[in-house]
């Protein structure tokens, strides 16, 4: 459907997502009078925080909001997962989500998706009218379609993803720079796309937030050396998004979200290696590397961020754990999660979430039996080196956070009230006027 179509009286209504990844809501409304885009979208329609998924990692919040599912039918679980029946693991690739994306269904429906930079979408669908997939990616030759998509995405220094390794350095000046370029450049492709006006849905993520909050979050939280540039990266972030909404079509209602909130961090918690000082994981060699070197007296052992699975007997190649002691070993370990203490005397777990209450699908199978949620400040990491301190801090100092994610709707008819990302691909659908089954999503329409 082109703007011919359109001139001959089509007006179907179309929806532009912009994604801001890692965003949290209290960034922009509590500090409005800097950004009076968001604040905007807010006034005029509707806004306000919703809830991330279990777990809140971006390689598995993408698809559980494109689908509106959660990871028990999405097949993801987070950056790396677990084959079934081995101790083998593989990265999540756009081909391994195992449930249909928004996209889909508005190409179904016989109209037009144009998808930019999301996350877990690698090798781009040929069945949509344009994409150009994000984090994970090989490199855009590969990760644009069609060919013209490619040409003029390379001739405007199009990046798939900021260089994260920059942030690592002390003086963050050229990692904030580079994260700038990598910024006016997805903005740029965004407009030029917008512009062409030959879509129904536009979804378009800029992930560089989630990479910028990584590295300087603390210095905005706690008043540090580059909170003046991390505020300045949000300005343009918040001019940007005005833009865009100012350029769109007629009919189309501007959908701004995030995938989870962010936090400041204080330590980084090698939970593998908490488990082998405790007792629950053990590991064949002084140097293991891999999740096949531990031992068959392992009982637990842990993926970030916070995933937490018993090495079962019949599920696991040397399981250690009998069926009959699942539960009570299980319950054990919960609680010993939820009495671990940081260095500070602070409570490390918020709160532990047991297998069948996050997940329910045909793919649970490869699901952790528990994962924790933690506390602001402590990030859950995973690690297989038997030398790594258990409470150690890194070049980060942001960390993701269940709570505090960021939904904007420029409609004035939704209502945001105990919403998660499991919403938003059925309010998209609705918005558009797409029929879909009801139940057929983990969320409900928010119009």
């Amino acid at each position: 459907m082109g703007l011919f179509d359109r001139l001959r009286g089509d007006e179907s209504p179309r929806v532009a997502f912009i994604g801001v990844d890692g965003v949290p809501y209290s960034l922009l409304s509590e500090n409005e009078e800097l950004f009076p885009n968001f604040a905007a979208i807010a006034d005029e329609g509707t806004a306000g925080e919703i809830s991330s998924i279990v777990p809140p990692e971006s390689s598995a919040c993408w698809p559980s909001l494109t689908t509106g599912k959660n990871p028990g039918e999405t097949g993801v679980y987070g950056f790396q997962d677990r084959e079934v029946g081995t101790y083998d693991t593989y990265v999540p690739m756009g081909g391994d989500v195992q449930a249909d994306r928004v996209w889909d269904h508005v190409q179904e429906d016989g109209r037009q998706a144009t998808v930019m930079n999301v996350p877990v979408t690698f090798p781009p669908q040929r069945s949509v009218q344009r994409m150009v997939s994000g984090f994970l990616s090989s490199g855009l030759e590969k990760a644009a379609y069609p060919d013209d998509v490619h040409d003029y995405l390379e001739s405007i220094d199009y990046r798939i993803d900021v260089n994260p390794k920059l942030g690592h350095e002390a003086d963050k000046t050229e990692f904030i720079e580079d994260a700038q370029e990598t910024l006016d450049a997805r903005f740029e492709a965004f407009e030029h796309y917008v512009e062409e006006d030959d879509w129904d849905l536009f979804f378009g993520v800029f992930m560089t937030t989630d990479r910028v909050n990584h590295f300087l979050f603390e210095d905005y939280e706690r008043d540090g050396e580059y909170r003046e540039e991390f505020l300045e990266f949000y300005r343009t972030v918040d001019d940007y998004v005005g833009r865009l909404r100012e350029t769109l079509p007629e009919n189309t209602t501007l959908v701004v979200a995030s995938d989870h909130g962010f936090t400041s961090l204080d330590y980084e918690v090698h939970c593998n290696e908490w488990l082998r000082e405790e007792g629950w994981l053990s590991f064949r060699t002084d140097d293991p590397e891999e999740l096949d070197d531990i031992t068959d007296e392992t009982r637990v052992y842990s993926f970030i961020p916070g995933r937490f699975y018993i090495n079962l007997e019949g599920r696991d190649p040397r399981g250690s754990v009998p069926q009959e002691e699942y539960d009570a070993v299980r319950d054990e370990l919960k609680s010993d999660l939820e009495s671990l203490e940081g260095p500070n005397g602070r409570k490390v777990v918020d709160r532990v979430v047991e297998k069948e209450a996050a997940f329910r699908g045909d793919h649970d199978d490869i699901a952790p039996d528990l994962v924790a949620i933690p506390n602001h400040g402590f990030d859950l990491k995973s690690g297989f080196k038997a030398d790594s301190d258990v409470f150690d801090t890194g070049p980060r100092n942001g960390m993701h956070s269940f709570d505090d994610t960021a939904l904007y709707i420029d409609h004035p008819g939704a209502t945001i009230d105990d919403a998660d990302l499991f919403d938003i691909t059925p309010t998209i659908l609705d918005l558009m006027d797409i029929e879909y089954r009801r139940g057929a999503f983990d969320g409900a329409s928010l119009v």
